[in-house]
């Protein structure tokens, strides 16, 4: 536990990327190999499943400080992690016990069908042999909340170079359903896996934002154009048979989406498709709340496919019968990629990415100003002698998005946030008018957009017009008025106002606007009916 108590503390110590990698890295290194094993679960989102309700470890934590519960609870809310409040208040460690991370952790699973004298008995024992940095990362794993501020992609970055294994190779070997438990380092990590070489993607090609006119980029014959959809950028390989689904996140997604993986393969040629996944139904693609209903689940049942249907729109083809096409210039890359699909063979959820005809830039213009009726985000711009490079590059591929909707709220609740915000209320709930004025309903939250000179500021309204306290929450008086932008809206059960927002965050603070003159829910529903195309 001490070498990843270490690890967790230099993670915790800085947010620069080449730093969390190397520690990462050194620690892969030096570790046992079941520990390694247990730390690729806990990084991988593979943690055990809580075994202690946090009830029983409230009030054991407030026993064993000697502080009375309200208290505990006050300074819970305060903190705002539990795990972190228990390894703060309790008092320092009487009888130091030194095991590895994989025994421990052993040990808490093995409390799931002990009775409630026994875990306690654990627990506090446990709390009384761990430094409070171990004693943190002991109440994040028993309370299944074990989170770190590093992705799998880095973990994966520094397992890369702690074995001298390619990292995509790496990112094949930890899909799939193993057990920490039962697997070991060699299995999971060192054996190559026969059919690896097959799934390797390329890297992404990613598009700036267009901030100047687009005249600036020259003649238009010379450019292509297209819709930007709001999906999963994904590479569909084809090789020897084997089909592989990847995310731009390089998050092997296969499994997810079985409808892509099903395709009979025994005519087809090898190919790699660069596009987008989309919920799509009806001819038009749903929302991008529809489409996370597939993202986080491990299992996709028969009914969730029916109820959030998924196909690929390609937009590129980077490999071409085991040839790599990427330096071929994009026109001709169109050209084969438009033969083959209007060849295929096989029933399959492909739809080719339409191309926008316009002879000026102003003819171009309009068709932006259409993207919402048509379920896109604006258009993508790509010079047709470009290659496939990799990385976001300047010059050849640009995103031309529409301006995002606006929508004037009132600051209700508000919370304090995190890191070197923490002492400043930076987590705001915002609401709109009901029908004919008389409540404000909840239908966004947004922390972002304000300077830290306006944070500074909000903090004082919050603190001299609080109504009523909620845990770590206020209820304020509902005086601030805010121009919330954001990129889309759709329906939702889970919301008071029956939406939700897609990329919702603070544009300005209308200091010009009183509380009365903000938007109503009707305002937001008639949005809504905007970006669905219905007007």
């Amino acid at each position: 536990m001490e070498l990843f108590a270490d690890l967790f503390r230099s993670l915790d110590q800085t947010t620069k990327t080449n730093e969390k990698v190397a520690a990462l890295a050194e620690y892969f290194r030096r570790a046992e190999e079941k520990d390694k094993v247990w730390t690729i679960a806990l990084l991988s989102h593979r943690r055990p499943r809580r075994t202690i309700p946090t009830k029983l470890l409230r009030t054991w934590a407030a026993a064993k400080a000697e502080i009375p519960f309200w208290l505990f609870e006050e300074s819970c809310h305060v903190i705002g992690d539990l795990a972190e409040t228990i390894a703060l208040v309790l008092p320092p460690p009487k009888n130091r016990r030194s095991a590895p991370l994989h025994q421990w952790i052993q040990e808490i699973i093995a409390l799931k069908n002990a009775e409630e004298e026994e875990k306690k008995a654990f627990v506090e024992s446990a709390w009384s042999g761990l430094d409070t940095t171990e004693r943190l990362i002991f109440n994040k794993i028993i309370t299944g909340g074990f989170r770190i501020g590093v992705s799998q992609k880095l973990m994966t970055r520094a397992l890369a170079q702690a074995c001298a294994i390619d990292e995509n190779l790496l990112a094949h070997r930890l899909m799939g359903d193993w057990d920490p438990g039962s697997a070991t380092f060699e299995s999971l990590i060192l054996d190559p896996d026969p059919l690896e070489n097959l799934s390797r993607p390329y890297p992404f090609y990613l598009a700036y934002a267009l901030e100047e006119a687009p005249d600036t980029l020259g003649a238009p014959e010379d450019w292509a154009a297209e819709w930007k959809w709001d999906g999963i950028r994904a590479q569909w390989i084809l090789r020897e048979g084997h089909i592989y689904i990847w995310s731009r996140g390089e998050e092997l997604v296969t499994e997810k989406y079985p409808e892509l993986q099903e395709i009979p393969t025994e005519d087809l040629r090898d190919v790699v498709l660069d596009g987008e996944l989309l919920a799509f139904e009806d001819g038009r693609p749903l929302s991008f709340n529809a489409l996370q209903k597939r993202i986080g689940r491990k299992r996709v049942t028969a009914k969730l496919r029916r109820e959030v249907p998924v196909i690929l729109r390609v937009y590129d083809l980077l490999e071409w019968e085991g040839e790599d096409w990427r330096e071929r210039p994009y026109r001709e890359r169109r050209q084969r990629l438009e033969e083959w699909l209007s060849d295929l063979s096989v029933d399959a959820p492909f739809l080719l990415s339409e191309q926008l005809g316009f002879s000026d830039w102003d003819e171009l213009a309009e068709e932006r100003a259409a993207a919402r009726s048509v379920g896109s985000e604006g258009l993508m711009l790509k010079q047709k002698g470009s290659p496939y490079l990799a990385g976001r590059k300047k010059g050849d591929w640009w995103k031309w998005k529409v301006d995002p909707f606006t929508i004037d709220a009132v600051l209700i609740y508000a919370q304090q946030g995190h890191g070197r915000r923490s002492n400043l209320f930076t987590d705001y709930t915002f609401a709109v008018w009901n029908e004919d004025y008389s409540e404000l309903v909840t239908f966004t939250k947004a922390y972002s957009g304000l300077t830290d000179q306006a944070f500074r500021a909000v903090t004082q309204f919050v603190r001299k017009n609080t109504i009523e306290r909620f845990g770590p929450v206020r209820s304020v008086r509902p005086e601030l008025v805010f121009e919330i932008a954001f990129e889309g809206i759709a329906a939702s059960k889970r919301h008071k106002s029956g939406l939700a927002l897609r990329f919702p965050r603070m544009k300005r603070w209308r200091k010009d606007k009183p509380a009365k003159e903000a938007n109503t829910l009707v305002d937001l529903y008639q949005l809504l009916r905007q970006y669905e195309g219905e007007e």
